[in-house]
């Protein structure tokens, strides 16, 4: 499984340059079966990465451009009646797929926004009292901009907490700038290929629930989370949901390494990735002039490392 492992983050390659550490990111937040919001400036490759790794990994995807008038039905699906057979029939709605792509989901109404909560928690669909389970394996993969506040309607705190995940691509370097303006003729999206099935993937979740971790990686991953509570640079610590994330990040991170127990080095690569979401800073860590990631960089260094 290794070898698949390494050919997909190379076939995503071929169309994201440049950003191996995120590639990296979302393969061990979809192996670890959490989701993913993608947090960054528009034209940047968040659609083109979420579609790519549809096509690695055989994941059946739908996209949904979030606006104000996109309603939870479309979301979850709505009951219609059907005058030949005079009942309801239930159409499916677009979380009904692998992988659903919430795109821009700041954009829309927290009535639309909240309809994903149940969908991202239990992995089913509520309409008319009736719930239905959703297709094995199901990620979001949500993007936002921060920049432009103008339309949009900020995530809740409870929302936010549902995202295993928050990543960043940034611009690309020069170099890759370059790349991707000489593959942008050649239709590099029609060149991936197919690696792992959706058994296989399931597989691989199988292998990351059952890694070893020793004793003193649990107590490592509370601490941290536990230091983000009361060293004073956060008005608002991490949840214990996002201990869960970051043990289970920690656990797919291990699997793509090819081994078969985590390391503190597993934990502290996804520190950022799992809290920086679910922290806010207090006034004393904003008064220093420190942006989340830093203030994060300084708990880890006042967190024993275990030798474990």
């Amino acid at each position: 499984m290794q070898t698949k492992i390494n050919n997909v983050r190379l076939e995503v390659n071929k169309v994201i340059k440049g950003k191996n550490h995120v590639v990296e990111k979302v393969l061990a937040a979809v192996i670890a079966g959490g989701h993913i919001l993608m947090e960054d400036i528009p034209g940047v490759g968040k659609t083109t990465l979420a579609t790519t790794f549809a096509k690695a990994l055989s994941l059946d995807y739908k996209r949904v451009q979030f606006t104000p008038d996109v309603l939870p039905s479309d979301i979850l699906g709505f009951s219609m009646y059907n005058s030949a057979t005079k009942e309801f029939e239930y159409k499916p709605g677009a979380v009904f797929c692998n992988l659903f792509l919430a795109d821009e989901i700041n954009r829309t109404s927290p009535k639309t926004q909240s309809a994903l909560l149940e969908v991202m928690e239990e992995g089913t669909a509520t309409v008319d009292g009736v719930t239905r389970k959703l297709p094995n394996p199901f990620v979001v993969i949500a993007t936002e901009n921060p920049y432009g506040s103008s339309g949009t309607q900020m995530l809740p705190e409870s929302q936010l907490d549902r995202f295993m995940v928050c990543l960043s691509m940034g611009y690309p370097e020069h170099s890759d700038a370059v790349e991707i303006l000489k593959g942008n003729s050649s239709r590099p999206l029609e060149s991936v290929e197919q690696i792992i099935t959706l058994e296989e993937l399931v597989k691989l979740r199988d292998m990351a629930n059952n890694m070893y971790v020793h004793d003193e990686i649990y107590e490592y991953i509370v601490n941290i989370v536990e230091t983000t509570r009361k060293m004073g640079l956060f008005s608002m610590g991490a949840s214990p949901r996002g201990t869960i994330a970051m043990l289970k990040m920690a656990k797919a991170m291990a699997v793509i390494e090819g081994r078969d127990f985590v390391t503190a080095e597993d934990v502290q690569r996804i520190v950022v990735d799992t809290l920086g979401h679910r922290v806010k800073l207090s006034a004393r860590g904003k008064a220093q002039g420190i942006n989340v990631e830093q203030a994060l960089g300084m708990v880890l260094k006042n967190v024993v490392t275990p030798r474990n």
